[in-house]
């Protein structure tokens, strides 16, 4: 049970229980937000790569039921059609996982939230940045390498792929199920660093285990809210949380300089 104290007192687990259900709830209906929203809550309490370490296996299950929804065939055409975005990502996220350990938190939480504020502000006030349907490999793989050291800094890829796929100007389930088939590869290759640094060990595995099941719950919730939504309304809700989400993590790194 000293495990589990790390996270504090009862009542802080019901508020990382209520985090993880919402973070859920938010991910079945615009297929992202999950690491985002819980990194963001559960820093409010505990050190980010704490924080960091909880959000690992939540995201690996929920992205695979995500990825999975409309078959296998669907989720396999989608890794062929983004294969250069996800190579570059990966190799990238290796390498900056090792750099955790040795960031302050400030700095953490700052790289995720410029660049997430910027683009969904801008989005929203009617400049938004659009990108043809096929990019070229030397775009994509300049924004998958960019997604996956963030990605390895923080467990957040997701800004810079929904940035992409929403200037691709991609259908709704197309984008939910591409968003579910990168970040599932993404969080086996973030599991993958964050053992090697250091990360996700035998104390840190049981907590982020423990929020699975609200986190499940939340993303179940999310699916059947998502299938009633237009794509006008789905894409402003996209945009919104990246901005609500973007603003916290700010609020959160100006307090920690």
């Amino acid at each position: 049970m000293e495990i589990f104290a790390a996270l504090g007192p009862p009542d802080l687990w019901l508020f990382a229980y209520a985090i993880a259900l919402c973070a859920g709830v938010v991910k079945g209906v615009v297929g992202f937000a999950m690491p985002l929203i819980l990194l963001s809550g559960l820093s409010t309490f505990v050190a980010p790569d704490l924080a960091l370490a909880c959000l690992i296996v939540p995201t690996l299950l929920t992205n695979a039921w995500q990825a999975l929804r409309q078959g296998s065939a669907a989720a396999v055409a989608s890794v062929v059609r983004f294969r250069v975005f996800l190579i570059a990502g990966g190799v990238m996220l290796m390498l900056s996982a090792q750099l955790v350990p040795m960031l302050p938190p400030s700095v953490l939480l700052l790289i995720i939230a410029v660049p997430l504020v910027s683009y969904a502000g801008t989005t929203l006030a009617g400049y938004p940045l659009r990108l043809p349907t096929h990019p070229g490999r030397r775009v994509e793989m300049g924004l998958g390498g960019a997604a996956g050291f963030i990605g390895g800094l923080s467990g957040v890829w997701g800004p810079i792929t929904v940035a992409m796929l929403t200037s691709m100007e991609t259908e709704k389930r197309e984008q939910v199920r591409v968003q579910g088939v990168l970040y599932g590869l993404g969080a086996l290759a973030l599991a993958a660093a964050h053992i090697a640094s250091g990360v996700l060990n035998a104390q840190t595995l049981p907590l982020s285990i423990a929020l699975v099941p609200p986190a499940l719950l939340g993303i179940w919730t999310g699916f059947q809210i998502q299938d009633r939504i237009d794509q006008k309304l789905f894409k402003r809700l996209t945009l919104w949380i990246l901005l609500i989400a973007g603003l916290n993590l700010l609020r959160r790194a100006i307090f920690t300089l």
